[in-house]
């Protein structure tokens, strides 16, 4: 009896599957259509507007024809039509092209191993549109009007099709600047870390943000685990979709003597584990040795032989570079330091810190090609 019972629930799940992969590729052709469409129009627009063809009255014009003659169309109103000149002339620009995956000369700084399928070298017209078909329209202007930069816009558009974001998840990863703050996460990073994962720098960040637990300025560990505990579906938005919650205070045991991590995390996509310990106060070295220990201990004790070797994040109020380098040039685990923010940062100072950045790299190639 159990098995026939078994036997029909496979069968649901293989018909379930069925149905949810035509559903998603009939979704994905309408999406496509859509992002065509508006290409088209946008371009058309665009093209008569640059030779001076059209004027904003003609596609004032336009917009009441179409309301006219064809009412049941909607959203091709005047400030839907300028979107769509907006989209066309920022996605067919010579600067946002020279961004685009895989052979680009950014590709490998931060966005050439986010998602494992890339699209072919996108050469004309049909491969942009079906890169850009990734994502849907709305999803398009939150990336239009809230980033400067291609590869910025490059980025989004792959974290919001690997993360599968709606488009208010990814307005919220936009404004807090998941961008600047994965670039900035590969200075905190172990040197093992890099070696074992190599993808570690695209999927990792410097700081993460904890504004929504509105926590005092005066506050425990205990009360941040909690606060994170019960707003664990934000956490894990800024954190990434395959991270899978496993427990609180894990227990890992050692000799006779008992101890908890503060939160143990499974990545679906590195498929191994990954430790959080707390820290409500400046990071300090000695913090590393204990995130050695605890990740020795699930390695040892907890993860499977199909898993890689374990993760540690260590989150605290706020690290100085110089020591966290310090720290971690030795390190012979797969672990990083990142800050926690209780406000989102503003942009701009992101920005400045990545200037730096890009700098302190320049400087060091320089200096390279010197030797």
């Amino acid at each position: 009896m159990g098995y026939e019972v078994n036997k029909i629930q496979s069968q649901f799940e293989e018909l379930k599957s069925i149905i949810i992969s035509h559903r998603n590729r009939a979704y994905q052709a309408i999406n496509t259509e859509i992002i065509t469409t508006n290409w088209e129009v946008g371009k058309y627009v665009s093209h008569r507007i640059i030779s001076e063809q059209w004027g904003s009255g003609v596609v004032d014009q336009f917009a009441k024809y179409l309301k006219n003659n064809q009412p049941e169309l909607k959203g091709f109103d005047r400030s839907a039509i300028y979107r769509m000149v907006k989209f066309y002339e920022t996605y067919s620009s010579a600067k946002f092209v020279a961004a685009l995956p895989p052979q680009t000369k950014s590709a490998d700084i931060q966005i050439n191993t986010i998602v494992a399928a890339m699209p072919p070298q996108l050469r004309d017209e049909r491969q942009i549109i079906s890169f850009l078909s990734l994502i849907n329209w709305t999803s398009h202007l939150e990336i239009i009007t809230g980033c400067k930069t291609e590869e910025e816009k490059v980025f989004y558009i792959l974290l919001a099709y690997k993360e599968k974001l709606k488009y208010r998840e990814l307005r919220r990863q936009i404004e807090s600047s998941v961008y600047e703050r994965s670039l900035l996460g590969e200075k905190k990073q172990s040197l093992k870390l890099k070696e074992t994962y190599p993808t570690a720098k695209q999927l990792f960040k410097d700081r993460y943000m904890v504004d929504f637990l509105n926590l005092p300025e005066n506050h425990s560990e205990k009360t941040l685990q909690q606060g994170l505990i019960q707003q664990m579906k934000k956490f894990i938005l800024d954190l990434g979709k395959d991270f899978i919650f496993m427990g609180e205070e894990y227990p890992i045991q050692v000799g006779m003597t008992d101890f908890k991590i503060d939160l143990l995390f499974f990545h679906r996509g590195l498929q191994c584990l990954v430790a959080i310990e707390l820290k409500t106060t400046k990071f300090k070295p000695e913090h590393t040795g204990q995130l050695d220990f605890y990740l020795e201990a699930l390695d040892r004790d907890v993860r499977k032989e199909n898993e890689n070797p374990s993760i540690g994040i260590l989150l605290c109020k706020n690290a100085d570079a110089s020591v966290v380098e310090y720290s971690l040039s030795r390190s012979l685990s797969p672990s990083l330091i990142a800050a926690y923010e209780q406000k989102l940062i503003p942009k701009e100072v992101l920005r400045a810190h990545l200037n730096e950045y890009y700098d302190e790299v320049k400087t060091t190639l320089d200096d390279s090609d010197e030797e």
